[in-house]
């Protein structure tokens, strides 16, 4: 079995990851009904997660907003939801801003000024983790 040229800088030390969606037939902008602006402030590196209350969806595993949801069960930036599903940054942003405001997804904050060195090191951390996942 041929191995990917990823797979083979990454040796040994690959871990098995998610299987990606497929990239969908559908044209982005028939997605967001050809809207280009989120409904909240939605920067691309925010950590998003789903609401503790969040309503029952009853959307068909093939929905993007249901495969949204899967992905945010482990806490991803919004670019990262992009990637995921192979989505463009703009479709994603507009999508979860949705997600946001029907009361299913919550967007956690990012760091500013205020916060304290432990947690500067924390992302750091967090951040070193996930691109030696990649």
């Amino acid at each position: 079995m041929p191995r990917s040229s990823r797979e083979r800088r990454m040796g040994a030390h690959a871990k098995p990851e998610r299987e990606s969606a497929p990239p969908s037939l559908v044209r982005p902008y028939t997605l967001t009904a050809g809207r280009t602006d989120s409904a909240v402030q939605l920067p691309l590196e925010a950590p998003v997660g789903l609401a503790a209350a969040a309503p029952p969806s009853g959307w068909s595993a093939d929905d993007v907003r249901a495969q949204i949801l899967d992905v945010c069960a482990e806490r991803p930036s919004v670019a990262e939801i992009a990637a995921h599903l192979s989505l463009p940054l703009g479709v994603a942003r507009v999508l979860v801003g949705d997600l946001v405001v029907q009361g299913y997804l919550w967007v956690h904050p990012t760091l500013g000024q205020a916060e304290t060195a432990d947690e500067r090191r924390e992302l750091i951390g967090r951040t070193l983790r996930g691109l030696r996942a990649l």
